[in-house]
């Protein structure tokens, strides 16, 4: 590409089932990125939706000429769509944003502005989550408070994949090899020097989130599971404990056969040891599986996403 051609800011827009949000958010966001005056792309990503999201971004694009489409062959997840918008960005900034709207494009400003004063990375944190149900309220901060304890790198609270990013940030990003991504790490991880916007989180524009309590969970051990080692390091502690325990128990009953004689233990009693020691194998057998897991997708070496064409 020209070097006169290639444009400031590259939005990053995965889009899974977005047909009813696309023409508010481009309606809300070109003005203002035409407002700086300066070359920009809106990256699409299109994640296999299996609505008219794909024909609605074709039709967009013949009114919005600096949209790229990058479909995907198929849904791979929003964390594989957006490391392929970070492969494919050209811009000098780049910015992953939601289409729904929640992720309100008039920071892009503050980004900007932010940027200009020297920081390589400006994240946008909420500071009110009253449009989330309680118990992803809950969820959301417990699940930040347990990750930044047990875990060597730090995810600000609050703070989502809604982003300014220099192009030197984005260089280290597009090195980082593996296809299990876990992005709100990913970014962390890579560091640089951070400044933080804050913002009320407005609700979805139209449409429903794909997002479900099994997908969070699931999301959860991602994120966990992936700058940490301390689920595992866990078991050991709790292996030595009951092996300790039932070292002691075992000599109390010889301590009390060797002076009262032989007792007849309950019946009762014994079956609640054998499940509680099987239950806390299986338990650990499960955190080791999830590790080996990992292993085993990261060891096929498969990319984490495949694109059937750019348009």
């Amino acid at each position: 590409m020209n070097p006169i051609n290639i444009p400031f800011i590259s939005l990053i827009c995965p889009c899974y089932n977005e047909q009813e949000v696309i023409g508010y958010f481009l309606s809300s966001v070109t003005p203002i990125l035409e407002s700086f005056k300066k070359p920009y792309e809106i990256i699409f990503i299109n994640d296999g939706s299996r609505d008219n999201t794909f024909n609605v971004l074709l039709d967009a694009k013949r009114d919005y000429p600096n949209i790229r489409i990058i479909n995907l062959s198929r849904n791979f997840g929003k964390e594989a769509a957006m490391t392929a918008g970070v492969d494919v960005c050209q811009g000098e900034v780049v910015i992953p944003i939601d289409v729904d709207l929640q992720d309100p494009p008039e920071l892009i400003k503050d980004f900007i502005r932010e940027y200009e004063n020297g920081y390589d990375v400006v994240v946008a944190r909420r500071v009110d989550r009253t449009s989330d149900s309680l118990a992803k309220k809950l969820s959301a901060s417990y699940f930040y408070k347990l990750h930044n304890k047990i875990s060597h790198v730090s995810i600000p609270d609050n703070v989502g994949d809604y982003r300014l990013m220099s192009r030197k940030v984005v260089k280290e990003l597009q090195k980082l090899p593996e296809n299990q991504r876990f992005m709100k790490g990913l970014f962390a991880w890579v560091g640089f020097k951070t400044a933080v916007v804050e913002y009320v989180r407005p609700p979805r524009k139209a449409g429903n989130t794909s997002f479900n309590g099994w997908k969070l969970w699931n999301f959860a051990l991602d994120g966990i599971t992936s700058f940490s080692t301390v689920p595992l390091r866990i078991w050991l502690y709790m292996g030595m404990i009951i092996a300790f325990l039932a070292f002691i128990y075992g000599s109390v009953i010889i301590v009390k056969t060797l002076i009262y004689g032989i007792d007849s233990p309950g019946y009762a009693s014994l079956i609640t040891i054998i499940l509680f020691i099987g239950g806390i194998q299986l338990m650990g057998i499960g955190i080791l599986g999830e590790y080996i897991g990992r292993i085993y997708m990261e060891s096929k070496r498969r990319p984490a996403y495949i694109i059937e064409n750019e348009y």
